[in-house]
């Protein structure tokens, strides 16, 4: 009767709202599992959960006097969660046939995302078979029983969910000793804890999305900045994406693509959200691919009309490039601003600024929400079609594995129009609440690390190449507040990651993705890094491995899950849609990727498919050799080619900025590595520097074409 009574007061202070299928409460031997965001965690459980279990609290946290309080109206056991005897206790009260709580992570967040996973929950799973159930909460963190900072925005009666997550299981891991086993089990809870975080995240639009970050952090926050070193709040992008989509929708049709060629701005990303609020498509040009590059990206997206900047142009020397792209009416923002009437100042000042869901159109979030284009490394370059929920999931994807908070600063210097810097580098801190600086480009060397010192920024997304060179460039205090770096789009060098460590005492977090993928697949984090690899998949991807005739471990990994593409435009077929499929069937994609996966589930790349040279007869990885020329010469840029050999099928050529670097030393180096002598370059050809593309990879198709001619 108490439990009605209070349930009823707290529906008139707290929105609390029960989401999923609770008929997965009724199982035997049942342990639910939680996040822990604040000191209401236990009573909201046991308000709203359709049965009476018993409670296992953290002895730190049972002590404080309000979570006493809380506690003296339910079932509970008070526990060590590192203490493995401890844990038996809740092994009785599970074999009994009581329903048990357990928070995983022991303590309450205090960044607003999952923190540290025990072991001990995990071990109880697996020995008695329990069936598990994780619920997730949501919303408690912005109340004032959170232990999260001020950064994160506090409410009397905030929106709280509670999702209930299909059942699953823990099976007893299979390894030599207890503590092995334990910690078999602890990963296992940790995937299903983080799985859960993104499992229950909602399906919406980018704009509906940008919106529920307006209405939980506040419209005067401020959260985006670029070189005019101007904060803007969210209500300015509120009220500047409103402005820019209206004007654009009336360029093009409903789904139509719109090309967008712009700079790393804070107009830009407004223009984006702005076009995807009016369902219209941005197309996102890269403008470091030159006229050929664009027009054919253009054929292939049926990009008709396309949106750009006098002043960019002008700065970045791009008119010429531009008046040759033929078939697409260019459009400049500076115009676009006198076309905003009064009629249209009436709308957005008077209705919708204030009901700016109404005011945009409801957008299914399987529809295209932009288009990317690859770099043309196989030919023409292809058209992504990435939905609403592709870049939402994996934005999604990625919170669940590293704790980013509101108190974090992102810096952004990688071209938005690729997938790594438009997903991780802009999407993800605005719809997350972080802050974000943007920088026009990745090539400032001397300049970037002197702005993250003075914007106080603590999450780079960034590439090896990159990278290599802040470290050159950058003082060892310029970094001083960095959390991570993560770097992506090419193979970490490993004398970057040594340089970083031993200069800025910073631990580069290396991942993988591709365009087709929104882009991250997977990435090492604070809680499950290996050297080497390239981390564990994120949740919710699908992997299967198709061995390569030739290469002896690993093989192609062919990927399916919610953040993989719509499919392609292409060249051949303008303005189609092909859906992705690969060999083993529709909705996989082929990553072309040669890639082995361990036992504990760490990725480790071999290197491209079309990355290896047959040398005769044999599979040679090209990344391989590069590996042994950065052994032999670690403080220079090496990349690796090869040509037609009329005798043995193929030959190997190194470019390489070291002069004095000889095959001999190359030699040396193999043999010290344990790599084969046919994986050691018979040319060697040095070049000033190593051709680079817009989004920091090395130009693999004018090394190629370099390569025939030496």
């Amino acid at each position: 009767m108490l439990k009605k009574i209070i349930r009823l007061l707290t529906r008139w202070i707290l929105p609390v709202e029960l989401r999923g299928d609770t008929a997965e409460l009724r199982a035997e031997r049942l342990l639910i599992i939680a996040n822990h965001q604040s000191f209401l965690d236990g009573l909201l459980l046991g308000l709203y959960l359709p049965l009476n279990p018993v409670f296992i609290v953290n002895t730190g946290i049972a002590k404080h006097w309000g979570f006493r309080l809380i506690l003296s109206l339910v079932d509970h056991l008070a526990v060590d969660p590192s203490n493995p005897m401890a844990m038996k206790r809740v092994v009785k009260l599970l074999e009994s046939g009581r329903p048990v709580v357990i928070f995983p992570e022991g303590r309450i967040t205090v960044t607003g995302s999952l923190m540290k996973v025990y072991e001990g929950p995990a071990f109880v799973a697996a020995r008695t078979g329990a069936t598990i159930v994780p619920v997730r909460l949501e919303g408690a963190t912005r109340s004032y029983f959170s232990r999260t900072s001020g950064d994160i925005p506090k409410r009397l009666f905030p929106r709280i969910t509670l999702t209930v997550l299909p059942a699953t299981r823990i099976p007893m891991p299979d390894a030599p000793s207890a503590k092995l086993r334990r910690r078999k089990a602890g990963d296992t809870m940790r995937k299903i804890m983080q799985n859960m975080l993104f499992a229950s995240a909602p399906q919406r639009s980018l704009f509906d999305a940008l919106v529920d970050a307006v209405r939980i952090h506040g419209r005067a926050t401020p959260i985006i900045e670029d070189m005019r070193q101007i904060e803007e709040t969210y209500g300015d992008i509120l009220r500047a994406a409103l402005a820019l989509g209206r004007i654009g929708s009336r360029l093009g049709a409903e789904d139509e693509r719109i090309g967008v060629l712009l700079p790393n701005l804070a107009a830009t990303v407004n223009l984006v959200f702005g076009l995807s609020a009016f369902q219209r498509v941005p197309a996102m040009l890269n403008y470091t691919a030159g006229a050929e590059g664009m027009q054919n990206a253009c054929i292939a997206a049926g990009v008709k009309v396309a949106i750009t900047s006098r002043q960019f142009l002008e700065t970045a020397k791009l008119s010429e490039t531009v008046a040759a792209v033929q078939g697409v009416r260019w459009v400049y923002l500076e115009d676009l601003k006198s076309s905003f009437g009064l009629l249209d100042k009436a709308w957005l000042m008077g209705f919708a600024l204030w009901f700016p869901r109404w005011a945009a159109h409801r957008v299914d979030p399987e529809a295209t929400a932009v288009v990317l284009f690859t770099s043309g490394s196989e030919g023409k370059p292809k058209g992504v079609a990435l939905s609403h929920r592709a870049l939402l999931a994996n934005v999604a994807q990625i919170c669940a594995v590293i704790d980013f908070s509101p108190s974090d600063k992102f810096f952004c210097a990688l071209p938005i129009f690729h997938a790594f810097g438009l997903t991780a580098g802009a999407i993800l801190p605005l719809v997350s609440g972080t802050k974000l600086f943007l920088y026009p480009s990745p090539l400032h060397y001397k300049v970037i690390p002197e702005l993250i010192y003075d914007r106080n920024c603590t999450v780079l997304f960034s590439t090896s190449t990159f990278l290599a060179n802040y470290a050159k460039f950058a003082n060892p205090y310029d970094f001083y507040r960095m959390r991570y770096v993560v770097a992506g789009a090419e193979k970490l060098n490993d004398e970057v990651r040594k340089t970083w460590n031993e200069k800025f005492g910073i631990r580069i977090l290396e991942g993988y993705g591709a365009t087709e993928t929104a882009p991250v697949l997977a990435v090492n984090t604070p809680m499950a890094y290996q050297a080497g690899s390239v981390g564990q998949l994120l949740p919710g991807i699908e992997s299967r491995i198709e061995a390569v005739a030739g290469i002896e471990g690993g093989g192609i990994l062919h990927v399916r899950g919610p953040n993989v593409m719509s499919g392609y435009y292409r060249y051949e077929q303008p303005g189609v849609l092909s859906p992705p499929q690969s060999e083993i069937g529709a909705g996989w994609y082929n990553t072309g990727d040669v890639v082995e996966i361990d036992a504990d589930g760490f990725v480790i790349i071999k290197g491209r498919v079309k990355r290896f040279a047959k040398i005769a007869g044999e599979m040679v990885s090209l990344e391989v050799v590069e590996r042994i020329a950065t052994l032999a010469s670690p403080e220079h840029q090496h990349a690796a080619s090869c040509q037609a050999d009329p005798q043995r099928g193929e030959s190997i050529v190194l470019f390489t900025t070291d002069s004095t670097l000889n095959r001999e030393r190359i030699l040396d180096a193999a043999r010290a590595n344990g790599s084969p002598d046919m994986a050691v370059p018979k040319k060697i050809v040095v070049v000033e520097a190593l051709p680079i593309l817009g989004t920091g990879k090395t130009d693999y198709v004018t090394l190629k074409k370099m390569a025939e001619t030496a």
